[in-house]
């Protein structure tokens, strides 16, 4: 039997691209060669930042176009018109809506804090230690470094990861990883993002990552992807590596389940 899922407030928020249902699971071709499973409506609400958004939502009735349109300008942060969001984004016009009075009704300045990361992260996994990974997080999501992230910033971020094409996703997870934003990622830099994962949410995976040193995960991952030894990997080989090496393709999907 399928799992109860929670839909948004028109039944049914945020669907494929394209409309359709994909079918689940990751696909090969016919090189073999592993392929990111497309992503669902039931895969998309597990999005930790997406069911933060639509629950926000569910008590409330937001407005319709014309009147989402005329209520930007009530924030203290104007987003960018919601057509021209839709062309930067793989999001459709009433999904965009619908992630704005959401985001509206979370937010009324049109920013989003650090703190509110946190709490965000603190919801889902109440047994964990959220506050690093959500630091990190928001770190990656404030493309300014001012310490807030715009609407804009927060669905084009959205857009990448839920249905960005698997370079642009990597392209994304390679900016997490670089804490400091020099262009490179340190071994250092990577076990603190991976720590970080494993005390929000070690206990719920299984096998349990609580069981595996995160030391030595990150010994395996960043030898394979450090090709010339220099002590650093760049974005080149970090999307090279994950690209060729399905064993590190797949366990991004951890990277993925908490978002």
């Amino acid at each position: 039997t399928q799992p109860n899922v929670e839909k948004g407030v028109d039944g049914g928020l945020l669907p494929d691209a394209n409309g359709k249902e994909p079918s689940q699971g990751g696909q090969r071709e016919d090189r073999g060669k592993w392929q990111k499973p497309r992503i669902t409506r039931k895969s998309l609400m597990k999005c930790c930042l997406v069911k933060w958004i639509i629950d926000s939502t569910t008590n409330t009735q937001g407005p319709e176009s014309s009147d989402c349109e005329l209520e930007l300008s009530t924030v203290r942060h104007q987003p960018e018109g919601l057509e021209q969001l839709q062309v930067q984004t793989q999001f459709t016009k009433k999904e965009l809506q619908s992630l704005y009075r959401g985001f509206k009704n979370e937010c009324p300045s049109g920013l989003v804090d650090e703190e509110t990361f946190k709490n965000i992260y603190s919801q889902f996994f109440p047994q964990g230690d959220a506050t690093t990974y959500a630091h990190f997080l928001f770190n990656a999501f404030d493309m300014d470094r001012n310490g807030s992230i715009r609407f804009e910033d927060f669905v084009i971020g959205l857009s990448v990861l839920l249905r960005g094409s698997e370079t642009e996703k990597l392209r994304w997870a390679f900016n997490l990883y670089d804490i400091n934003k020099d262009g490179y990622i340190t071994k250092e830099e990577m076990l603190a993002i991976m720590t970080s994962i494993y005390d929000m949410m070690g206990r719920y995976t299984s096998p349990s990552v609580r069981d595996i040193d995160p030391s030595e995960h990150v010994d395996k991952f960043f030898q394979k992807m450090d090709r010339n030894r220099d002590g650093v990997v760049t974005i080149d080989e970090f999307i090279e590596t994950c690209q060729k090496d399905e064993n590190i393709m797949a366990s991004m999907q951890l990277f993925e389940n908490v978002i």
